[in-house]
C-alpha cells in the first residue's frame, strides 16, 4: 500500500517539501496503526450518563505519542503565524486529509477545530497579553476553546442579524443574549469562549469578538443538542444563556467594530481544513466500501458484489469525485499561500461548497453497499454522514457560497457577451467571405 507522500497528486508534489513528506508519512502512520485502531475505544471509554462529558484516558496516551513525534500543532500556516510548525497551507492541506479518516486524530495531535481557528484569531489578532493567557495553553493543549456565534431563531449566516450585546459600562462590557450549537461547550477542560456580539448596533462595523472565560458569572448551560442522534461527548454542542456577563475592556479583540473582520479572518482557513477532512473521511468510505464489495462471506447470487456492474460504477465515481474534489481544496490552499485567506475566497468558496456534498455521496455508496450494518454502530460509516452533513451549513451554509459565487461570475457578464459578440461577427463575415449558406449557428444574441 503507498505511503500518503507517495499519494500526493503529481501536479502538487513540486510545492510539497521534503519536511512535509515526512510529516505527512509519519501522520498516516499515526492514523493507520494508532488512531484508528483507537476510535472504538475512546467511544467505549466515553460510557453512559453523566460520564459521557468527561475526558476518554485513551486520548491522553495519543496526545503524548503525537508530542513524542513532532505531530503537534501543524495547521498555523508557514508565511503567516511565527508559531506555527513551518507548514503552508497546501502542505497542512494534505496532512489535514489524513485527520479525517480518524475520529481522534485531529485532537490527538491538537490540530482540532474549533481550537485550530481560535488559536490562529489569537495568534494573527491579539495582543501579547492576551496570547500568554490563552494561546500558550491551547498550543500546549492544557485547555479546550469555543467559538460563540451562532443564535437560536436568528439566521446566523448573516452577521447583521446577531443579537448578542456587547455594551460597555465603565471599565467591563457586560454581554446579554443567547447562543447555541457551541461545538466543544461540553469539555470539561473548555475554559474560553470567543465570543461575537454586537457593540454598535446602528452604525457600519456593528459587530466585536471579546474573550470570554468560561467560568464568567451570568453564563449558563441551558442544554447539549445533538446531531442525528449523536451528542458528540465529551466535546458536544450546548446551549449558553449570558445574563449581565461582565467582561473586562481588556478582552475586547483588535477594537471596538472589528468583530466580521475578525471572525472572516478565523473562517476562511477554518473552510480549507474542514474540506480536507471531508476528503478523508470519504477516503476512509471508500476503503470500507472496498473491503465490503470483495467480501467472499458476503456474496450475492454467487458473485462478489465487486463484480456487479453497478457496484464497479460506485467505486469508479467515488474515486473520481474524490480525486477531483481534492484538487479543488488543494488549488485553494494554494492560493491562501500566494496571497492570503481573503484573496483566495473564490477558492476558498468552490471547495467549500463542492466537498461535503461529494464525501456526503461517497460515504452513502458505502452505507448503500453495507445494507442494514451500515446504518448502525458496526462501521463508522453513520457517524461520519453526520459529520460531513453539518459542514454544509457549518461556517457559512452552501447558499450563501453560491449566491457569492454567483454574484462574481455575472459581474464576468458584459465581458463574456461582448467577446462573444465579437466572435459571432467575425463568424458572419467568414459566412460571407466564402459564399456559404448559413448553417444554423446561432448568429444573434
Amino acid at each position: 500500500m503507498p505511503t500518503a507522500s507517495e499519494r500526493i497528486p503529481p501536479i502538487v508534489r513540486p510545492l510539497v517539501s521534503e519536511k512535509a513528506r515526512n510529516a505527512l508519512d509519519l501522520v498516516g502512520k499515526l492514523v493507520n496503526e494508532e488512531c484508528l485502531t483507537s476510535d472504538p475505544v475512546y467511544s467505549a471509554q466515553l460510557g453512559q450518563g453523566t460520564g459521557r462529558w468527561s475526558y476518554p484516558p485513551i486520548m491522553a496516551d495519543l496526545n503524548k505519542r503525537a508530542q513524542e513525534l513532532g505531530l503537534w500543532n501543524m495547521f498555523l500556516a508557514k508565511g503567516h503565524y511565527k508559531e506555527g510548525a513551518g507548514f503552508t497551507s497546501l502542505e497542512y492541506g494534505l496532512i489535514c486529509e489524513q485527520f479525517g479518516r480518524s475520529r481522534v486524530a485531529s485532537e490527538a495531535t491538537n490540530n482540532s477545530a474549533p481550537d485550530t481557528g481560535n488559536m490562529e484569531v489569537l495568534a494573527k489578532y491579539c495582543t501579547e497579553a492576551q496570547k500568554a493567557r490563552w494561546l500558550q495553553p491551547l498550543l500546549k493543549g492544557e485547555i479546550r476553546s469555543c467559538y460563540v456565534m451562532t443564535e437560536p431563531d436568528t439566521a446566523s449566516s448573516d452577521a447583521t442579524n446577531i443579537k448578542l450585546t456587547i455594551k460597555r459600562n465603565g471599565d467591563p462590557y457586560i454581554l446579554n443574549s443567547q447562543k447555541w450549537w457551541i461545538s466543544g461547550a461540553g469539555d470539561p477542560r473548555c475554559k474560553l469562549y470567543v465570543v461575537l456580539g454586537k457593540t454598535n448596533p446602528d452604525k457600519y462595523g456593528q459587530q466585536s469578538i471579546i474573550l470570554v472565560p468560561t467560568n464568567a458569572p451570568g453564563i449558563t448551560v441551558k442544554r447539549m443538542l445533538s446531531v442525528y442522534g449523536y451528542d458528540d461527548a465529551p466535546h458536544g454542542h450546548a446551549y449558553l444563556i449570558f445574563k449581565d456577563v461582565r467582561i473586562p475592556a481588556e478582552n475586547i479583540i483588535l477594537d471596538e467594530s472589528r468583530g466580521f473582520e475578525v471572525g472572516q479572518g478565523r473562517m476562511r482557513p477554518g473552510r480549507i481544513h474542514h474540506a480536507m477532512r471531508s476528503i478523508g473521511a470519504a477516503e476512509e468510505a471508500l476503503r470500507w466500501l472496498l473491503t465490503r464489495a470483495n467480501a467472499e462471506h458476503k456474496k450475492t447470487f454467487g458473485k462478489l458484489l465487486s463484480q456487479q456492474g453497478a457496484i464497479l460504477q460506485c467505486m469508479a465515481k467515488s474515486r473520481i469525485e474524490i480525486d477531483a474534489a481534492r484538487l479543488i481544496v488543494l488549488n485553494a490552499a494554494a492560493a491562501i499561500d500566494a496571497g492570503n485567506a481573503k484573496t483566495a475566497l473564490v477558492e476558498i468558496a468552490q471547495a467549500r461548497v463542492l466537498v461535503p456534498n461529494m464525501a456526503l455521496d461517497v460515504i452513502d455508496r458505502a452505507v448503500q453497499i453495507y445494507g442494514a450494518q451500515g446504518i448502525c454502530q458496526d462501521t463508522p460509516l453513520t457517524y461520519m454522514w453526520a459529520n460531513v452533513r453539518t459542514v454544509r451549513i457549518a461556517d457559512g451554509p452552501d447558499e450563501a457560497h453560491l449566491e457569492q459565487l454567483g454574484r462574481r461570475e455575472k459581474k464576468r457578464a458584459p465581458a463574456a457577451t461582448t467577446s462573444l459578440e465579437k466572435q459571432l461577427e467575425m463568424t458572419d463575415m467568414l459566412f460571407r467571405k466564402y459564399e456559404t449558406m448559413e448553417s444554423g449557428l446561432c448568429s444573434r444574441l
